[in-house]
C-alpha cells in the first residue's frame, strides 16, 4: 500500500488531468493524490476526462477523487491549506484562480504553462512550470525532496501575488497615476 511521503499531501485540481499521471504520481512519487474539481461552462471535455480518470483509479485505496458542485469554496480552501502542494495541470487556462489562491495560502504549485499561469509563476522563483506529466511529476518529486526550496517558493509567490494580482496593488497603481497627473 502506498502511503504519503512524511506524511504529506498533494491536492490537483481541475478534471483536465491525463489518467496516466494517476499511475506515474503513485509509482513514483509515493503520494497521497487528491484530484479535487468540478464540472465547468467553459470545459465541454471535462465528464468524459472525469470518467477516465475514475475509470484509471478505480479501485485503488490511495487516490481521492472529489467532485465539488460548481460554488465550494470553503471546501477548495480546506484542500489547499491541508496540502503540501497544489498542483494545476491545465491543459488550457485563462488566468488560472486555483495558481493565485494557493500562493496566497504560500503553498508551492507546479502547474502548467498555459494561459495565464504563467504570468503568476516566475518559473523557479514564485513556482514551478511543466510541459508534461513527465515534468510534472519531476517537479512534484523535486519539490518534496527540497521543502526548504518548496518553502522559499511559496513565500515568494505568496509576495507575487500580494504585490501584482490583489486589488489592493492596483488601487495603489491608479492612485500613484492619478497624482502624477494631477501634479504636471
Amino acid at each position: 500500500m502506498r502511503r504519503s511521503l512524511n506524511g504529506q499531501n498533494t491536492l490537483m485540481r481541475g478534471i483536465g488531468w491525463r489518467a496516466s499521471v494517476l499511475a506515474l504520481l503513485a509509482v513514483v512519487l509515493s503520494v497521497v493524490p487528491v484530484l479535487a474539481g468540478g464540472s465547468a461552462s467553459d470545459d465541454p471535455e471535462g465528464s468524459q476526462v472525469l470518467a477516465e480518470v475514475r475509470e484509471a483509479a478505480a479501485g485503488d485505496p490511495d487516490i481521492h477523487i472529489l467532485e465539488l458542485p460548481p460554488s465550494a469554496p470553503v471546501e477548495v480552501n480546506a484542500l489547499q491549506r491541508a496540502s503540501t502542494i497544489v498542483i494545476q495541470k491545465s491543459l488550457r487556462e485563462g488566468f488560472g484562480l486555483t495558481v493565485a489562491e494557493a500562493l496566497w495560502k504560500k503553498k508551492p504549485v507546479v502547474a502548467s504553462a498555459v494561459g495565464g499561469i504563467p504570468s503568476q509563476i516566475i518559473h523557479k522563483q514564485t513556482g514551478l512550470l511543466a510541459h508534461s506529466i513527465e515534468g510534472t511529476a519531476y517537479q512534484i518529486r523535486y519539490l518534496l525532496s527540497h521543502p526548504d526550496i518548496a518553502q522559499r517558493m511559496a513565500e515568494q509567490g505568496h509576495e507575487h501575488v500580494r504585490e501584482q494580482f490583489l486589488i489592493t496593488g492596483n488601487l495603489k497603481r491608479y492612485l500613484t497615476l492619478f497624482l502624477h497627473l494631477l501634479g504636471q
